[in-house]
């Protein structure tokens, strides 16, 4: 089955509420990326959010990118 749809993939087949709890947004080098928290402490890129095309051509905000926050 083919979904075209806006929504992106956790909006239509929710993970479970644990999975859910370790993502949040963060705001990295002025950019908001949709992360997910690692148990070492970090915090993986999942999804950048943004509206100027240039940002996607930023190599470190690749999904699956990891990011060291203190």
């Amino acid at each position: 089955m083919i979904l075209y749809t806006p929504l992106s993939e956790t909006d239509i087949f929710p993970a479970d509420e644990k999975a859910m709890a370790k993502r949040a947004f963060l705001s990295h080098q002025g950019r908001t990326c949709y992360t997910e928290k690692q148990d070492d402490g970090s915090y993986l890129v999942l999804q950048l959010l943004s509206t100027d095309p240039n940002d996607f051509l930023d190599g470190s905000f690749l999904p699956g990118t990891i990011i060291n926050k203190p």
